[in-house]
This record gives structure tokens, sequence and C-alpha cells, in this order.
């Protein structure tokens, strides 16, 4: 059931239209003795579930329990994020998911079923996994917060992604994650009916039905000034809330050339972009948009590491950015990356498959390693002065010296797609 639901392209929806939605809701919801919340960490620092979070907290009061952030394979938030993103929560409130050792393991997609929304080409189980926090049935409201925009593993994140996956095992992410890699992510990104997407609905028709959970989504986007607005909010129980958020953030978040763009700069702020495992969103959410022989520019100060885990940085090092048929090739005759799937499934998100130019500009990560891993390296400090993010707009600039280039601040806002190329692929 959809509880609530106010968007469109054009609403820009204030935080008095955020609270008094949320509020009313949570009225008609009636009182709860024990909740827990689980929102996004500080990557999706925009998705407005800082704000929709303290909100709750608000209204509950110590019936608010536990605050759960659907880290899933990310490191666990800093008490610096939890301040800057949750404000004046009390720290006790918070828990940190262990996607190795804390969770539980709700039922199984079987592998008939994987195979055949596959296309036949995966074939294994998969386990639908959740943080055990939820499963311990404690609590009698679960409050799932999150931003609906184009994903690379499921094609809109969110909805029951946020808890199968953000709180999900590593079993069950490595799975999911090689999936969608495998089946190809140019087919995914932006569709709401994925082979992922319909693993975990299989998951959710079949093993929640017992956990009261509803759904906080959110769909922001850019003024042309760069401004970013709330186009919509939608709280409901079911895939009617996804279905319905989802249309609006392909309208909101995915941005239609008209020609291949032969150069692009994309900007990562430190505070968010500290490894390639999440920078790379510059190269997946712009793949379909560069054009062959192109250049990716990535400017990335705060990168100092490239998985979010350490024995997927380790991995990342001795495999490289290779591209997909490589990888699969890769997957078959090495047990490790048989056994750390969501890292072979990144590897191939992370590849140009050789159709363009990615250069790295990195803060923390010397030429070598950025060369080891099949990147272009150039100077940081020398990209900034040439392609200053404070003087860029977003989309189309022209340099001093008359270079035409596309600027992107946030690769995690959209997915830039050449039309003809995204049409094209969409019927494939």
């Amino acid at each position: 059931m959809l509880f609530f639901g106010k968007g469109s392209a054009s609403e820009k929806l204030t935080s008095e239209d955020i609270r008094n939605g949320l509020y009313n809701t949570l009225d008609r919801i009636g009182k709860r003795k024990r909740i827990i919340v689980i929102p996004p960490d500080f990557t999706r620092f925009h998705s407005q579930a800082g704000h929709l979070t303290e909100y709750i907290w608000k209204y509950y009061g110590d019936h608010l329990t536990d605050i759960l952030p659907a880290i899933g394979t990310h490191f666990p938030m800093t008490d610096i994020e939890i301040n800057s993103m949750f404000g004046r929560i009390p720290k006790k409130l918070f828990r940190v998911h262990d996607w190795r050792k804390g969770i539980s393991t709700l039922g199984i997609v079987p592998r008939n079923y994987v195979n055949l929304v596959s296309q036949g080409i995966v074939d294994y189980d998969i386990p639908i996994q959740i943080n055990k926090l939820l499963n311990e049935r404690k609590h009698d409201l679960i409050i799932s917060i999150g931003q609906v925009v184009p994903h690379e593993v499921v094609g809109m994140a969110n909805y029951n992604k946020n808890i199968f996956v953000g709180t999900g095992g590593w079993d069950g992410i490595n799975k999911t994650h090689f999936l969608g890699a495998a089946y190809g992510m140019e087919r995914i990104m932006g569709r709401v009916d994925t082979p992922v997407r319909q693993v975990l609905n299989y998951g959710t028709d079949n093993y929640t039905h017992d956990l009261p959970i509803i759904y906080i989504l959110t769909v922001v986007g850019k003024e042309e000034r760069g401004k970013l607005v709330v186009r919509g909010l939608f709280i409901g129980d079911d895939i009617e809330c996804f279905n319905t958020d989802a249309q609006l953030s392909f309208e909101v978040n995915i941005e239609m050339i008209n020609e291949p763009l032969k150069k692009v700069i994309v900007y990562l702020d430190p505070s968010e972009y500290k490894s390639t495992w999440i920078g790379n969103k510059s190269i997946y959410r712009t793949r379909m948009a560069i054009a062959d022989e192109g250049e990716l520019i990535i400017l990335a100060p705060g990168l100092k590491q490239f998985g979010e885990d350490a024995n997927i940085d380790k991995l990342i090092r001795k495999y490289g950015y290779v591209g997909r048929d490589k990888i699969l090739d890769l997957v078959k005759n090495n047990t490790d990356l048989q056994q750390t799937l969501s890292a072979a499934a990144h590897l191939i998100h992370g590849s140009s498959e050789d159709k363009f130019k990615v250069t790295y500009c990195p803060g923390g990560i010397s030429k070598e390693e950025i060369e080891s891993v099949n990147y272009i390296y150039a100077g940081l400090n020398l990209m900034l002065e040439r392609y200053n993010p404070k003087t860029l707009s977003d989309g189309f600039n022209k340099t001093s010296d008359g270079e035409d280039i596309f600027f992107i601040s946030n690769p995690a806002l959209g997915l830039w797609a050449y039309k003809d190329r995204f049409n094209d692929i969409k019927k494939n």
C-alpha cells in the first residue's frame, strides 16, 4: 500500500513538506513500542535520509531504539559522518552492520529461478539475508529509508535492496552483485525490472511477510545552477511505493545526451569518495554517454584506496579492471574470486572495456598503483588547475583555450546516456 506520495519532475519539496508527509503517515500507522530505522550511509548523504531519521527520532522519542545504517560492504560510518548526516541524534542509538557474521538467512532463491531470470547466464542459489537485529522480532516497526536513483547492480536503487544488500550478508551480496555484472550492467542501469530486482522481490514475496517494514523513498534532482532539490517523497509497505518512485527517478535522474561525449570530467567530493569501490560510479554512470575513443577524467582528491574492505582491496590490486570477458574467465579459474564474487562484479563495473580512456587523478594513491589496475594516471593538482570544479557548471563547458568538456559534480546523483544507445540497449 502507498501511504503517501508526492512528487513530479518539477516539484520542489520543502523540509516542511517532507516532515508533514512523514508525520501524517506515522499518525496513520499508529503507535509503536520499539522501532528500528535503516537509513543509507554517508555515501547517500544527499538522499535526505539524515533529516528523515532525525524527524522519526523526534516523533517516536525513546521508542526509537536502534538505527542501523545500511552500509552493505562499505566502511562503518565515522562519528564525524554521523554528526554531519544525522544531526543531534544520540550516538548510542547507532549500530554497525557486520556483513560477515551479524546476519540471519531467511530463505533461498532457488538456482532454477536465478537461472531463468538471468537467461541462463548464472546458475546458483542466492540466499536472502538480513542483519540479525531485524530477525530477532524485537521491533514492531522497521523503517527503511533511501533514495531511488539509477544503479549498476539492481537497475534502480533502494526498496528491498536496502534490506537484503544494505543489511545483507557475504554470500547474498556477492551473488546478487555478480548476477548483475554477468548479465550486463548496460542492460540493467536505469531499469526497474531486472534479474537482480526479481531475485530481491522473490525474497520479499516469500520470506518477509511477518517483518513490519515500511519504505520511505526520495527522489533528489538538480536545478540548473546545481542546487539539489527533493522532487519526490513516497512512503509505503510494498512494491507500489518503489515503482512509483522509480518512475519519477527515471524522469529526474537520467540525462539523455544527443551525441556521444568526447571528454567527461567528474569530480569526487573527498568527504564521500575515498575508494574506487565508490568512486567508480564515475565510470559506470557515464559509460553509456562517452564516445568510443573518448576520455573520462576523474578528479579524486579523497581517493586513498581501492576497496572498502581489506580483502577486496587486495583482489582489486591483484587482478585490476580488465573488462567483463577477462574477469569472467578469471572467476572460472581462481578460487579467491569465486569466494568473493562482489569483487569480481566490481572489477567488471569499473572497466571501460577499452572503449574509452579512464584517467584517475587521485589525492592519496600513487601513479604506480593507479596504472597497476589498468587506469591512466594524471597529477591531481595539474588537472584541478586545468579543470577547476569551482568554476565549472554541470553539463557542457568550454575551457579558456576552447576545449569542449562535459562536467559532472557528483556521479551518484544520476545516469548519463547517449539516447540512441540507451534505447537500443533497452530493446535488447
